[in-house]
C-alpha cells in the first residue's frame, strides 16, 4: 500500500473550498441597534451633565493644586451607613 501525502492535502483544500462557499451564502444577517425613548430623553438632558462636569472640574483643580482635603469622618460615616442600611 502506497501512502501519498499530497492526496490528503488536496482533499483538505477541496473540503475548505466547499465549506467557504456555504458560509458566504448564509451570512446575510445584519446587526441592529434600537435606542428607547427613555434613553433619547436622557441624552437630551445636558443640564445635569453640565452641572456635574463643573463639579468634577472643581475637584480636579483642587487635586492638582494640592488643596483637596478628605474628611475622614464623613467618609467613614458614609461607609457605615451604606453597609448597615
Amino acid at each position: 500500500m502506497k501512502i501519498n501525502p499530497m492526496h490528503s492535502v488536496h482533499a483538505y483544500q477541496k473540503a475548505q473550498e466547499v465549506g467557504g462557499k456555504k458560509k458566504v451564502a448564509t451570512s446575510k444577517n445584519q446587526d441592529r441597534l434600537d435606542i428607547s425613548l427613555e434613553a433619547k430623553k436622557m441624552q437630551e438632558s445636558s443640564k445635569f451633565s453640565a452641572e456635574r462636569q463643573e463639579k468634577v472640574d472643581q475637584v480636579k483643580a483642587k487635586i492638582e493644586n494640592g488643596t483637596y482635603e478628605v474628611n475622614a469622618r464623613e467618609v467613614a460615616k458614609k461607609f457605615y451607613d451604606y453597609w448597615n442600611n
